[in-house]
């Protein structure tokens, strides 16, 4: 039979945790579960990102990496997060079809979403999901339900602070980054779409006909040529995501006013 002292602290400990681990997203006002603070998880984001980074080949020509920069630097100005030390790099896979924003403003795009975001207001709307991902605190939300059951045998301060493998293989998959190269790992359903949301509203603010993330989603549908099903998968559907964004259209035009200093080109060819 388990000692009642023995369970009383992790019992009190975990009360305590769903007391003070409420917060609320950004512009969906989604109710969610915490426990991180946010310098711990820009923290983390930056580690995380730094170990990904050893592992890439970065690419540093001006005419890949300027686009990103450019674009990336108008939405975290919206994005009003004044402590977050936002870096963007770019990746040279010309094969991997993605990007990722780390808390704490680390922002990485890989080459091969190029021809897909195809221009700057695609990238915008790309950027503007993944900011969205770190604004909304997604990473420290899928951790802080991890570490729930972590806290009931060895405690907060313990679970943050193991460095075990499994340990630092969880920080990743809840940064939604895989332990190999290449591979990131989707958050769940509801904070895909909390992103696009989020990530509407941001490319508008920041001078972006949000109208672009349509055009976005209907090219990644395109390129993709088979999908598992929804219920298999914690990515939205595409006819989802679709509807999900024409809905949130009327929202993210009261936040769009054209930009004359905001021009959209077209991105550089990158060569497979």
């Amino acid at each position: 039979m388990p000692h009642p002292v023995r369970w009383a602290l992790p019992a009190a400990a975990l009360v305590l945790i769903l007391v003070v681990g409420c917060a609320t997203a950004p512009y969906t006002n989604r109710s969610q579960f915490i426990i991180l603070s946010e310098a711990e998880e820009s923290t983390l984001g930056a580690d995380a990102y730094k170990e990904v980074l050893k592992k890439e080949h970065i690419d540093h020509d001006p005419r890949i990496i300027d686009p990103v920069r450019e674009v990336g630097e108008r939405i975290a100005r919206v994005a009003n997060k004044p402590s977050y030390r936002w870096e963007f790099t770019v990746i040279d896979d010309p094969k991997t079809i993605n990007a990722f924003a780390l808390p704490g403003g680390k922002v990485a795009v890989y080459t091969g979403l190029f021809p897909v975001a195809h221009d700057s207001a695609g990238l915008a709307a790309v950027l503007g999901h993944e900011v969205g991902h770190a604004l909304a605190h997604h990473a420290a939300e899928r951790m802080s339900q991890g570490l729930v059951f972590q806290v009931l045998g060895t405690g907060l301060s313990v679970a943050l602070g193991a460095q075990s493998p499994v340990t630092q293989r969880a920080i990743m998959q809840a940064f939604g980054l895989g332990t190999q190269v290449g591979v990131l790992l989707p958050f769940g359903r509801a904070q895909e779409a909390e992103a696009d949301h989020i990530g509407l509203i941001l490319m508008a603010q920041a001078g972006y006909d949000p109208h672009a993330a349509l055009q976005l989603w209907q090219r990644f549908e395109k390129v993709e040529k088979s999908s598992p099903a929804e219920f298999l998968s914690t990515h939205p559907s595409y006819g989802t995501r679709e509807r999900n964004i024409e809905s949130w259209m009327p929202e993210a035009m009261r936040y769009f006013k054209a930009d004359p200093g905001v021009s959209v080109t077209e991105l550089p060819k990158i060569s497979s």
